[in-house]
């Protein structure tokens, strides 16, 4: 296994920033948008159940059909890629039994050995108190998969611009999400800074460590 020194990770993420221009003229690699792509299928997920899916939009014409429903933003049609986080809108048993058919698929155990874990699953999301709120549960899971997105991207040298602004509806219905059992959260283009973005260069603003961590 190999490591990156703690002051290449802090460098990075200290590099990153919410790009707010993008240059349309450099696309990611398709090498490099693989190693991406694969940082997003392996993000943690409570129970591991990866109740998401994660739509690359690179079309143009389809990226430009999505700027008025993402408030105007130039990065979704100026990125080279905009990912579109979604959420499962309901969990039932044939999620989690495909999910337990999977675990029995890559690690070659049985699926009877499975069915503890499968019995607390059903009665956590599917028949417990949470089932409620399921679908607000999934989508909490897609932030997840964001925060992984940008700390993968920053540590490649790719710029990204996470953001909420957009019209969830409006988006299900230009992807073609109605009826699939999932809904749109939230958005990420990915890609290359523009050289005159200013705020490239804007001091990044966090409180002091002091005031946001706790030792007890």
């Amino acid at each position: 296994m190999s490591t990156i020194p703690g002051e290449s990770l802090l460098e990075q993420l200290n590099w990153r920033y919410a790009t707010k221009k993008f240059d349309p003229t450099r696309k990611i690699s398709a090498a490099d948008w693989s190693v991406l792509e694969q940082a997003l299928v392996l993000t943690a997920s409570s129970y591991g159940l990866q109740p998401w899916k994660f739509i690359v939009v690179t079309d143009p014409a389809l990226k430009a059909k999505l700027r008025p429903a993402s408030w105007n933003q130039s990065q979704v049609e100026d990125c080279s890629h905009l990912v579109v986080f979604t959420a499962k809108q309901d969990i039932t048993e044939a999620d989690v039994d495909q999910f337990v058919g999977r675990i029995a698929e890559v690690r070659g155990v049985s699926l009877e050995s499975l069915a503890g874990y499968k019995g607390y699953m059903v009665g956590d999301l599917v028949k417990g108190a949470r089932h409620a709120v399921i679908h607000e549960w999934a989508a909490r899971q897609t932030y997840i998969a964001m925060g992984n997105l940008l700390t993968s991207a920053a540590l490649m040298g790719i710029d990204t611009c996470p953001f909420e602004g957009l019209e969830p509806a409006k988006y299900d219905e230009i992807l073609g999400l109605r009826g699939t059992g999932y809904a749109t959260i939230s958005a990420c283009p990915v890609g290359y800074r523009s050289a005159d973005d200013k705020y490239a260069s804007t001091p990044k603003v966090r409180f002091e460590t002091k005031d946001v961590v706790e030792h007890r």
